[in-house]
Protein backbone atom coordinates (compact mmCIF):
# COMPACT_ATOMS: atom_id res chain seq x y z
CA UNK A 1 0.00 0.00 0.00
CA UNK A 2 2.83 2.47 0.78
CA UNK A 3 4.33 1.48 -2.05
CA UNK A 4 0.98 2.97 -4.41
CA UNK A 5 0.99 5.92 -2.32
CA UNK A 6 4.46 6.40 -2.96
CA UNK A 7 4.20 6.38 -6.44
CA UNK A 8 1.05 8.71 -6.76
CA UNK A 9 3.13 11.13 -4.93
CA UNK A 10 5.98 11.09 -7.15
CA UNK A 11 3.45 10.56 -10.29
CA UNK A 12 1.72 14.16 -8.89
CA UNK A 13 4.91 15.70 -8.35
CA UNK A 14 6.71 14.63 -11.48
CA UNK A 15 3.41 16.38 -13.54
CA UNK A 16 3.15 19.13 -11.73
CA UNK A 17 6.91 19.98 -12.40
CA UNK A 18 5.98 19.38 -16.29
CA UNK A 19 3.39 21.97 -15.70
CA UNK A 20 5.34 24.32 -14.37
CA UNK A 21 7.87 23.99 -17.16
CA UNK A 22 5.17 25.01 -19.52
CA UNK A 23 3.14 27.49 -17.70
CA UNK A 24 2.22 30.10 -18.88
CA UNK A 25 -0.16 28.47 -21.82
CA UNK A 26 -2.88 30.93 -21.34
CA UNK A 27 -3.15 34.96 -20.27
CA UNK A 28 -2.27 35.23 -16.97
CA UNK A 29 -4.22 38.28 -14.98
CA UNK A 30 -2.51 40.50 -12.25
CA UNK A 31 -5.16 41.91 -9.98
CA UNK A 32 -4.26 45.47 -8.77
CA UNK A 33 -6.62 46.40 -5.60
CA UNK A 34 -5.94 50.40 -6.30
CA UNK A 35 -6.57 53.18 -8.91
CA UNK A 36 -4.17 53.99 -11.26
CA UNK A 37 -2.14 57.00 -10.45
CA UNK A 38 -0.46 55.53 -6.75
CA UNK A 39 2.33 52.79 -6.72
CA UNK A 40 0.83 49.33 -7.11
CA UNK A 41 -0.66 49.51 -10.81
CA UNK A 42 2.65 50.78 -12.45
CA UNK A 43 4.62 47.81 -10.60
CA UNK A 44 1.99 45.33 -12.08
CA UNK A 45 2.21 46.79 -15.21
CA UNK A 46 6.09 47.33 -15.43
CA UNK A 47 6.16 43.31 -14.23
CA UNK A 48 2.85 41.96 -16.59
CA UNK A 49 5.01 43.90 -19.80
CA UNK A 50 8.25 42.61 -19.13
CA UNK A 51 6.85 38.65 -18.18
CA UNK A 52 5.04 39.14 -21.34
CA UNK A 53 8.38 39.78 -23.41
CA UNK A 54 10.22 36.77 -21.34
CA UNK A 55 7.82 34.21 -21.49
CA UNK A 56 5.72 34.92 -24.64
CA UNK A 57 2.20 34.81 -22.89
CA UNK A 58 -0.11 38.03 -22.52
CA UNK A 59 0.24 39.51 -18.62
CA UNK A 60 -2.97 41.45 -18.38
CA UNK A 61 -3.46 44.09 -15.17
CA UNK A 62 -7.43 44.47 -14.03
CA UNK A 63 -7.98 46.90 -11.31
CA UNK A 64 -10.68 45.61 -9.42
CA UNK A 65 -10.50 48.35 -6.65
CA UNK A 66 -12.44 49.47 -3.70
CA UNK A 67 -12.47 49.06 0.15
CA UNK A 68 -8.64 49.63 0.37
CA UNK A 69 -7.55 46.74 -1.48
CA UNK A 70 -10.15 44.34 0.07
CA UNK A 71 -12.53 43.81 -3.24
CA UNK A 72 -9.48 43.04 -5.44
CA UNK A 73 -7.70 41.01 -2.99
CA UNK A 74 -10.64 38.64 -1.96
CA UNK A 75 -11.23 38.44 -6.21
CA UNK A 76 -7.55 36.97 -5.97
CA UNK A 77 -8.62 34.63 -2.58
CA UNK A 78 -11.18 33.07 -4.39
CA UNK A 79 -9.81 32.12 -7.81
CA UNK A 80 -8.78 29.33 -8.99
CA UNK A 81 -5.35 27.97 -7.46
CA UNK A 82 -4.32 27.26 -11.22
CA UNK A 83 -1.10 29.91 -11.53
CA UNK A 84 -3.00 32.20 -13.52
CA UNK A 85 -4.35 34.71 -11.13
CA UNK A 86 -2.14 36.85 -9.08
CA UNK A 87 -2.72 39.79 -6.85
CA UNK A 88 -0.37 42.88 -5.75
CA UNK A 89 -0.66 43.83 -2.43
CA UNK A 90 0.49 46.97 -0.89
CA UNK A 91 1.32 47.71 2.93
CA UNK A 92 -2.36 47.85 3.67
CA UNK A 93 -2.51 43.93 3.51
CA UNK A 94 -1.46 43.65 7.12
CA UNK A 95 -3.87 45.80 8.61
CA UNK A 96 -7.27 44.40 6.73
CA UNK A 97 -7.89 41.16 9.09
CA UNK A 98 -7.67 43.99 12.36
CA UNK A 99 -9.50 46.30 11.14
CA UNK A 100 -12.49 43.82 10.09
CA UNK A 101 -12.43 40.83 11.98
CA UNK A 102 -15.42 39.57 9.76
CA UNK A 103 -12.83 39.85 6.63
CA UNK A 104 -14.08 37.83 4.12
CA UNK A 105 -10.53 35.96 3.82
CA UNK A 106 -7.38 35.41 5.81
CA UNK A 107 -4.76 37.42 4.64
CA UNK A 108 -2.10 34.86 5.44
CA UNK A 109 -3.82 31.24 5.05
CA UNK A 110 -5.67 32.09 2.01
CA UNK A 111 -2.64 33.18 -0.36
CA UNK A 112 0.78 31.45 -1.25
CA UNK A 113 3.59 33.61 -1.32
CA UNK A 114 5.39 34.68 -4.21
CA UNK A 115 7.98 37.40 -3.28
CA UNK A 116 8.00 40.80 -1.40
CA UNK A 117 9.20 42.86 -4.08
CA UNK A 118 10.86 45.70 -2.05
CA UNK A 119 10.40 48.56 0.46
CA UNK A 120 10.53 52.35 0.46
CA UNK A 121 10.19 55.05 3.49
CA UNK A 122 7.23 57.05 3.38
CA UNK A 123 7.32 60.82 2.99
CA UNK A 124 5.23 63.32 4.45
CA UNK A 125 4.61 66.17 1.57
CA UNK A 126 2.31 69.12 1.08
CA UNK A 127 2.02 71.71 -1.33
CA UNK A 128 4.52 74.30 -2.19
CA UNK A 129 1.64 77.11 -2.30
CA UNK A 130 1.49 75.95 1.49
CA UNK A 131 3.14 77.43 4.12
CA UNK A 132 5.48 74.88 5.60
CA UNK A 133 9.57 74.73 4.74
CA UNK A 134 10.34 72.00 7.50
CA UNK A 135 8.63 68.98 9.56
CA UNK A 136 9.53 71.29 12.61
CA UNK A 137 6.80 74.14 10.97
CA UNK A 138 4.12 71.21 10.89
CA UNK A 139 4.60 70.43 14.39
CA UNK A 140 4.71 74.25 15.83
CA UNK A 141 1.23 74.99 13.41
CA UNK A 142 -0.04 71.85 14.68
CA UNK A 143 0.95 72.80 18.84
CA UNK A 144 -0.18 76.40 17.96
CA UNK A 145 -3.78 75.11 16.39
CA UNK A 146 -4.57 71.53 17.31
CA UNK A 147 -6.98 69.45 14.73
CA UNK A 148 -6.32 72.05 12.02
CA UNK A 149 -3.81 70.51 9.78
CA UNK A 150 -4.94 67.77 7.27
CA UNK A 151 -3.07 65.14 6.68
CA UNK A 152 -4.06 62.34 3.94
CA UNK A 153 -3.72 59.06 3.39
CA UNK A 154 -4.62 55.44 1.33
CA UNK A 155 -7.59 54.96 4.06
CA UNK A 156 -8.59 54.18 7.71
CA UNK A 157 -5.66 51.79 8.61
CA UNK A 158 -3.28 52.48 6.01
CA UNK A 159 0.56 52.25 7.18
CA UNK A 160 0.39 56.35 6.76
CA UNK A 161 -2.47 56.53 8.88
CA UNK A 162 -1.25 54.50 11.59
CA UNK A 163 1.77 55.80 10.95
CA UNK A 164 0.88 59.46 11.86
CA UNK A 165 -0.88 58.16 14.79
CA UNK A 166 2.04 57.01 15.84
CA UNK A 167 4.12 60.56 14.96
CA UNK A 168 1.34 62.50 16.57
CA UNK A 169 1.95 60.50 19.86
CA UNK A 170 5.68 60.65 19.64
CA UNK A 171 5.80 64.25 18.98
CA UNK A 172 2.44 65.53 21.27
CA UNK A 173 0.11 66.83 18.44
CA UNK A 174 -2.96 66.57 17.35
CA UNK A 175 -3.13 66.39 13.12
CA UNK A 176 -6.34 65.94 11.22
CA UNK A 177 -6.17 62.63 9.15
CA UNK A 178 -8.00 62.37 5.69
CA UNK A 179 -8.81 59.08 3.99
CA UNK A 180 -8.38 58.83 0.31
CA UNK A 181 -9.34 55.75 -2.32
CA UNK A 182 -5.54 55.25 -3.11
CA UNK A 183 -2.72 57.46 -3.80
CA UNK A 184 -3.57 59.11 -6.97
CA UNK A 185 -6.51 60.89 -5.64
CA UNK A 186 -4.74 61.70 -2.59
CA UNK A 187 -1.95 63.63 -4.71
CA UNK A 188 -4.38 65.33 -6.50
CA UNK A 189 -5.74 67.24 -3.97
CA UNK A 190 -1.88 67.49 -2.59
CA UNK A 191 -1.01 69.17 -5.79
CA UNK A 192 -4.22 71.05 -5.96
CA UNK A 193 -4.19 72.95 -2.56
CA UNK A 194 -7.28 71.01 -1.13
CA UNK A 195 -5.23 68.92 1.56
CA UNK A 196 -2.30 70.06 4.08
CA UNK A 197 -0.34 67.06 4.29
CA UNK A 198 -0.17 63.95 2.96
CA UNK A 199 1.81 60.84 4.31
CA UNK A 200 2.65 58.58 1.31
CA UNK A 201 5.38 56.02 -0.13
CA UNK A 202 8.38 57.64 -1.89
CA UNK A 203 7.28 55.59 -4.98
CA UNK A 204 3.88 57.56 -5.14
CA UNK A 205 5.61 61.03 -4.20
CA UNK A 206 8.61 60.95 -5.72
CA UNK A 207 8.36 62.23 -9.32
CA UNK A 208 6.24 65.14 -8.08
CA UNK A 209 8.81 66.41 -5.70
CA UNK A 210 11.00 66.19 -8.04
CA UNK A 211 8.80 68.00 -10.77
CA UNK A 212 7.85 70.30 -8.08
CA UNK A 213 4.59 70.04 -7.49
CA UNK A 214 5.01 68.95 -4.32
CA UNK A 215 7.35 69.84 -1.53
CA UNK A 216 8.49 66.57 0.97
CA UNK A 217 9.13 67.26 4.64
CA UNK A 218 10.24 64.39 6.18
CA UNK A 219 10.91 60.81 5.53
CA UNK A 220 10.06 57.54 7.74
CA UNK A 221 12.65 55.42 6.97
CA UNK A 222 15.83 54.59 9.24
CA UNK A 223 17.77 56.12 6.40
CA UNK A 224 17.39 58.54 3.57
CA UNK A 225 16.11 58.17 0.41
CA UNK A 226 18.03 58.13 -2.77
CA UNK A 227 15.42 59.88 -5.02
CA UNK A 228 14.65 62.20 -1.97
CA UNK A 229 18.19 63.01 -0.30
CA UNK A 230 17.90 66.21 1.01
CA UNK A 231 14.85 65.41 2.86
CA UNK A 232 15.45 64.21 6.63
CA UNK A 233 14.34 60.83 8.71
CA UNK A 234 11.69 61.67 11.52
CA UNK A 235 14.96 59.96 13.82
CA UNK A 236 16.51 63.08 12.41
CA UNK A 237 13.81 65.21 13.87
CA UNK A 238 13.93 63.34 17.38
CA UNK A 239 10.72 61.25 16.79
CA UNK A 240 12.19 57.68 17.04
CA UNK A 241 9.67 55.55 14.39
CA UNK A 242 10.76 53.91 11.20
CA UNK A 243 8.06 53.11 9.20
CA UNK A 244 8.39 51.37 5.41
CA UNK A 245 5.43 50.76 2.36
CA UNK A 246 6.43 47.39 0.58
CA UNK A 247 5.18 45.68 -2.22
CA UNK A 248 4.43 41.80 -2.78
CA UNK A 249 2.85 39.36 -5.08
CA UNK A 250 0.72 36.47 -3.61
CA UNK A 251 -0.93 33.52 -5.61
CA UNK A 252 -4.35 32.01 -4.29
CA UNK A 253 -3.62 29.31 -1.23
CA UNK A 254 -2.88 25.87 -3.40
CA UNK A 255 -1.48 27.60 -6.28
CA UNK A 256 1.05 24.42 -7.22
CA UNK A 257 4.59 25.03 -6.02
CA UNK A 258 6.66 24.64 -9.26
CA UNK A 259 4.67 27.38 -10.55
CA UNK A 260 5.23 30.13 -8.14
CA UNK A 261 8.81 29.00 -7.79
CA UNK A 262 8.81 29.49 -11.34
CA UNK A 263 6.88 33.21 -11.35
CA UNK A 264 9.51 33.80 -8.53
CA UNK A 265 12.92 32.74 -10.71
CA UNK A 266 11.33 34.76 -13.58
CA UNK A 267 10.64 37.97 -11.35
CA UNK A 268 14.03 37.87 -10.24
CA UNK A 269 15.04 37.91 -13.99
CA UNK A 270 12.66 40.98 -14.59
CA UNK A 271 13.86 43.15 -11.71
CA UNK A 272 17.78 42.29 -13.08
CA UNK A 273 17.27 43.70 -15.86
CA UNK A 274 18.60 47.63 -16.09
CA UNK A 275 16.18 49.53 -17.07
CA UNK A 276 13.52 47.87 -14.87
CA UNK A 277 16.24 48.67 -11.47
CA UNK A 278 16.58 51.81 -12.21
CA UNK A 279 12.75 52.66 -12.32
CA UNK A 280 12.37 50.45 -9.41
CA UNK A 281 15.32 51.88 -7.40
CA UNK A 282 15.78 55.91 -9.04
CA UNK A 283 12.55 56.19 -10.21
CA UNK A 284 10.37 54.78 -7.43
CA UNK A 285 12.53 55.00 -4.88
CA UNK A 286 12.40 50.98 -3.69
CA UNK A 287 14.70 49.13 -1.62
CA UNK A 288 14.59 46.25 -3.99
CA UNK A 289 14.73 42.43 -1.93
CA UNK A 290 13.28 39.89 -4.16
CA UNK A 291 12.41 37.97 -0.83
CA UNK A 292 11.72 34.15 -1.40
CA UNK A 293 7.94 32.97 -0.68
CA UNK A 294 9.54 31.27 2.69
CA UNK A 295 10.87 34.91 3.90
CA UNK A 296 7.63 36.60 2.19
CA UNK A 297 5.61 34.41 4.28
CA UNK A 298 7.53 35.54 7.89
CA UNK A 299 7.75 39.22 6.15
CA UNK A 300 3.66 39.30 5.90
CA UNK A 301 3.07 37.19 9.40
CA UNK A 302 5.20 39.57 10.71
CA UNK A 303 3.96 42.82 9.43
CA UNK A 304 0.42 41.51 10.82
CA UNK A 305 1.31 41.04 13.82
CA UNK A 306 3.40 44.75 14.20
CA UNK A 307 0.19 46.89 12.81
CA UNK A 308 -2.44 44.82 13.77
CA UNK A 309 -1.53 45.78 17.57
CA UNK A 310 -1.22 49.71 16.74
CA UNK A 311 -4.79 49.10 14.79
CA UNK A 312 -6.12 47.32 18.21
CA UNK A 313 -4.53 49.55 20.16
CA UNK A 314 -5.80 52.86 18.73
CA UNK A 315 -9.58 51.50 17.92
CA UNK A 316 -9.05 51.84 14.36
CA UNK A 317 -12.31 51.34 12.64
CA UNK A 318 -12.29 51.27 8.47
CA UNK A 319 -14.25 54.17 7.16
Amino acid sequence: MWVSRLLAVVFLAFISSVHAQEWPTKPVRFVSPYPPGGSVDPLARLFGAKLGESLKQQFIVENRTGASGVIGTEYVAKSAPDGYTFVFIFDTHAVHQALNPKLPFDPVKDFAPVMIVGTAPMAVTTGPMKPYKTFKDVLEAAKAKPDSISIGNVGNGSLGHLTSILVMQAAGVKLAPVPFAGGGPMSTAIMGGHLELAMASTAAQAAHVKSGKMRALVLTGDKRSPVMPDVPTLKEQGIDIVALAWWGILAPAGTPRPIIDRLHAELVKVIQLPDVNRTLTETMGMDVVALTPEATQKWIVDNVNRWGKVVRDNNIKPE
